[in-house]
């Protein structure tokens, strides 16, 4: 499957972020990030795609009913774990969902989606924090990180062929 091998493709430039990271950089609030820690933002991004796992049995998804696990956001090895499970569950077939959206004050609609339509919105969503990632990193901590690091692919497509018409 095209996208579980693209969500793989960003879950290995997390490890390779994780595994140079300290804990005491994973673990320190980043002004620039509201005062959020890279650690809050690789729980949050997990935890969308373990919902989506949840949702994926259920037969709906609600990512506001994520488990914010603390030790996921402070522990980078539990957290490389995790994303290692999530990993290893992605490749599943193709089914309907609900997706469960919360518009505030007790207001949820139910919006028709599919596993692999969410599996992209995750792939999505993954990116745009990673992107938050590389300020908070570059906040904390002297990581070099790739220039394709939080992009999105048709951003990267988009500088490749400006590249090329110059």
């Amino acid at each position: 499957m095209q996208v579980k091998n693209a969500i793989l493709h960003l879950f290995l430039q997390l490890e390779n972020l994780l595994e140079q990271l300290s804990d005491e950089q994973y673990n320190t609030s980043v002004e620039a990030l509201s005062r959020a820690t890279i650690g809050q933002h690789f729980r949050h991004v997990i935890e969308c795609y373990q919902e989506l796992e949840k949702g994926y049995h259920r037969g709906f998804v609600n990512y506001e009913q994520r488990k914010r696990d603390h030790n996921l956001e402070t522990n980078r090895r539990f957290a490389l774990r995790q994303m290692a499970l999530v990993g290893d569950m992605l490749e599943k077939p193709e089914r309907s969902l609900v997706l469960v959206a919360d518009m505030g004050k007790e207001v949820y609609i139910d919006v028709p989606t599919t596993y692999y339509r969410e599996l992209i919105h995750n792939l999505d969503h993954t990116v745009h924090h990673m992107a938050l990632m590389r300020i908070g990193v570059s906040a904390v901590s002297a990581v070099l990180l790739p220039s394709a690091f939080g992009v999105a692919y048709s951003t990267i497509k988009f500088r490749e062929s400006k590249s090329f018409s110059n």
